[in-house]
């Protein structure tokens, strides 16, 4: 089994940081606009290295998704900034509308995702924002893992013509992807090989997949984990070569199992190579507040939840 080694924990929101910081050195037609949160979304370098390119909105999401969409008129590539709960829950309307609708080259940019916001709880703490971005035509759904493959997805969704909604996190989590890496759009990341089971996760639970798999092997079950980074487009081929050897899969998000990764990958399985699944994500319920760790244990997002499912789903075949 290879063993994956964590760098230092840094937070994935300054992966974002760093990325955009890095485009506004390369690519001039970067914009960057804020909705009063640039430090908490980490853009306050690229702030200070192009303010004729950095836009503070203010307390008005709305606004700044509608002056996003009217800048890729004239060419400009606009990254917005503010938590998941206010860039998808708050400006659903105008992003479906003003971005979605005419496939507008804006690239939403979500910090403080999922329960992990911890303290400030459920009113902000949303769980439903992949499941309203991917259903968007033509939106394309990021959930990065670590501050390296943030950092590499925010280049990344430069080149990429059309919407985009890359989602990241709030607390420092182990980072362990390369760090020169090439992220590739749409392409799942096999981060190690297994024969038994198949554990396909996204964002926070990338590594507490890696976590589970080790206590597996102790009990002698080889895990195959998969890094979806990408939601939408899924990398189908992906999953199903996996699940041709192993037969069976879990999947783990730091979502509501209703309409999130666990679904994109239910519904591929249903359609081409009906498998036995289990679900890590929270159970149809609101967040509360928490430090990220009391949250993650108590919603059963960790790595002792997927070695159990694991078993379960291996039961099944």
């Amino acid at each position: 089994m290879k063993k994956h080694t964590n760098t230092g924990n840094k937070d994935t929101r300054s992966g974002f940081g760093a990325g955009l910081t890095e485009l506004g050195k390369t690519n001039e037609n970067v914009v960057a606009l804020c909705a009063d949160l640039t430090g908490s979304l980490k853009m306050d370098e690229f702030k200070e290295n192009h303010p004729e390119r950095f836009f503070q909105a203010g307390i008005a999401e709305a606004n700044m998704i509608g002056m996003a969409a009217g800048m890729t008129i004239g060419g400009k590539i606009p990254f917005t900034g503010t938590f998941a709960n206010f860039s998808t829950g708050r400006v659903y309307d105008q992003i479906r509308q003003s971005v979605a609708y005419s496939e507008k080259n804006v690239k939403i940019c979500a910090s403080h995702a999922g329960i992990t916001l911890g303290e400030d709880g459920a009113t902000h703490q949303i769980l439903e924002d992949i499941g309203l971005m991917k259903m968007l035509p033509g939106m394309t759904v990021i959930n990065t893992c670590d501050y390296n493959q943030t950092k590499a997805a925010t280049i990344a969704i430069a080149k990429h013509h059309g919407p985009v909604y890359l989602r990241f996190g709030r607390p420092k989590v182990a980072n362990f992807t390369p760090e020169n890496q090439n992220f590739e759009i749409g392409k799942a990341v096999v981060l190690q090989e297994g024969t038994d089971v198949t554990i396909i996760a996204t964002g926070h639970l990338v590594w507490e997949a890696l976590l589970a798999s080790e206590i597996l092997m102790e009990h002698g079950i080889s895990a195959e984990v998969i890094n979806i980074h990408t939601i939408k487009p899924l990398d189908k081929d992906a999953i199903l070569k996996s699940v041709a050897k192993t037969q069976c899969v879990v999947t783990a998000e730091e979502h509501n199992y209703l309409g999130g990764l666990g679904e994109s990958v239910a519904r591929v399985l249903a359609e081409n190579a009906p498998t036995p699944q289990e679900f890590i994500a929270t159970q149809d319920t609101f967040g509360e507040s928490g430090t990220p760790a009391q949250l993650m244990d108590k919603y059963g997002l960790n790595a002792d939840a997927i070695q159990k499912a694991a078993l379960k789903v291996i039961a099944r075949t």
